[in-house]
């Protein structure tokens, strides 16, 4: 990337004069924003095409793949916490998008399945339903998404004040 960094006026030829470290973490600075702004933006437009923001696009599209889940399922599927998980589905049944349905075997457990207006909504949803970030980490080869992890791990060791629930969130601009 070149131009101007971090916007302090300085161009990335000038930070490499600064040493190389700080270029570097001002180039990885950059793909962060885009990734995130990117992300960002295609939530924004999951939502307005859709009318659901893009967690509960992608809880669409899991039970879309696997009608029948229970909450806990659709939980680990998204690597959120169950509450979240409770919270996004009443708003998808409130809007008819999901049904919850008692098992005949078992009364005690619920499963969710998309109504018809559901499925109609996820087939004209913008793509990728589960969400940008979800689909680009998928499409990774598997020592790139290794060394990721590690760099992200790294990165998170750096952060002295650091709460591990967020990683059980969706970003704020999925919600």
């Amino acid at each position: 990337m070149s131009g101007k960094a971090g916007g302090n006026g300085r161009t990335g030829e000038t930070c490499v004069a600064d040493g190389g470290h700080r270029s570097g973490s001002l180039e990885v600075l950059q793909k962060l924003r885009v990734v995130i702004r990117a992300a960002q933006r295609h939530s924004l437009w999951i939502e307005k095409q859709c009318g659901v923001n893009g967690a509960q696009l992608w809880i669409m599209q899991e039970l879309a793949e696997a009608p029948g889940l229970r909450v806990g399922q659709v939980t680990a599927l998204l690597a959120i916490r169950q509450a979240t998980t409770s919270n996004l589905l009443e708003g998808l049944v409130r809007k008819g998008f999901v049904v919850k349905t008692r098992d005949p075997a078992d009364q005690r457990v619920v499963k969710l399945f998309l109504s018809a207006e559901g499925l109609a909504l996820l087939e004209s949803a913008p793509k990728p339903a589960r969400g940008l970030l979800p689909e680009a980490l998928s499409k990774l080869e598997p020592a790139h998404l290794t060394r990721l992890n590690a760099g992200l791990g790294g990165l998170l060791s750096s952060i002295e004040v650091l709460d591990e629930g967020f990683g059980l969130q969706p970003l704020p601009f999925n919600l």
